[in-house]
């Protein structure tokens, strides 16, 4: 309800997808028409190339609309033709100039100096946007689909891969992972709560290859007396981050994955990807990357 009108306002819910989580904004605006360089750069590809177009279009048929109400401005073209004048527009915003048609009156000549004007200034913001969206930093990174629960060095450990897709290296690559639980407070509120799970090892100056991230699950772990039923019941999520330096870009990129409770398996271990060396060479068969067998 507005305080002021007393009328009901009209909220749109935006999406966001958190995890496995779809959260769902409401009262917000859909499309923050303050910030439209952050909406610019991160609407979806089709949304972007076809709001291009369609402020193309849209120019050039203000500007035709403009010529066409000056009578018969333009050399060749036809007197009141909505199409010439659309045509002649398109020549000037984009500079072609075929010299076909061309200004007659001093109307036209202030309307092509404003929309030559309107065209550099577009096609400068368009090619900004443009570039932006593909410089953006972004990393490739494969995280097995599967989290498993297994003794390593007597301590049960949950354990996860992570892989780098391309053919560079990540580096000062760190990670962390956080459980994300419902819990209630002393005074019966459930709220959603993150715990950060210590790891054997947060950091790895190169990511080229393959990295096992592992989280003992000692006395001290939130995990050590979880069961399967138990993150079940808390809709327990494991959310995990990952941050590095691109040696080809030198610009940070990072990536995030995250788990849920039927992803984690008990007492398996991840099928082993790195062969022997052969003549100094060694192979890594990421068809298996995904794969756990049983412990034996």
């Amino acid at each position: 309800m507005d305080r002021k009108t007393g009328q009901h306002r009209k909220h749109h819910a935006s999406a966001v997808q958190f995890g496995h989580s779809t959260v769902k904004k409401l009262g917000l605006p859909r499309f923050d028409w303050a910030d439209p360089y952050h909406l610019l750069l991160t609407m979806p590809w089709p949304q972007f190339l076809a709001l291009i177009c369609i402020a193309y279009l849209f120019a050039n048929v203000l500007f035709a609309l403009a010529y066409v109400a000056g009578g018969d401005i333009i050399v060749n073209a036809r007197p009141g033709s909505f199409a010439d004048a659309f045509f002649f527009s398109t020549q000037t915003m984009a500079t072609i100039g075929y010299g076909i048609m061309a200004p007659r009156t001093t109307y036209a000549h202030i309307l092509t100096v404003i929309e030559s004007l309107t065209g550099l200034l577009g096609l400068a913001i368009a090619t900004g946007l443009m570039f932006a969206r593909f410089s953006r930093p972004t990393a490739r990174i494969i995280f097995s689909r599967a989290v498993v629960i297994r003794p390593f060095d007597g301590v049960p450990t949950l354990m996860f891969r992570i892989a780098n897709q391309r053919h560079n290296r990540i580096l000062e690559a760190q990670v962390r992972v956080n459980l994300l639980q419902d819990e209630q407070t002393v005074e019966g509120d459930t709220i959603r709560r993150f715990h950060e799970l210590a790891l054997v090892r947060s950091q790895t100056p190169v990511l080229a290859l393959t990295w096992t991230v592992m989280h003992k699950i000692d006395a001290g772990s939130i995990l050590s007396s979880a069961t399967l039923e138990d993150l079940k019941k808390v809709e327990a999520e494991i959310l995990v981050t990952l941050t590095g330096l691109d040696e080809t870009f030198s610009q940070t990129v990072h990536a995030r994955h995250s788990y849920l409770s039927h992803d984690i398996h008990w007492n398996k271990r991840f099928v082993d990807i790195i062969g022997p060396p052969v003549n100094g060479v060694r192979h890594i068969d990421y068809t298996r990357f995904h794969d756990v067998d049983p412990m034996t």
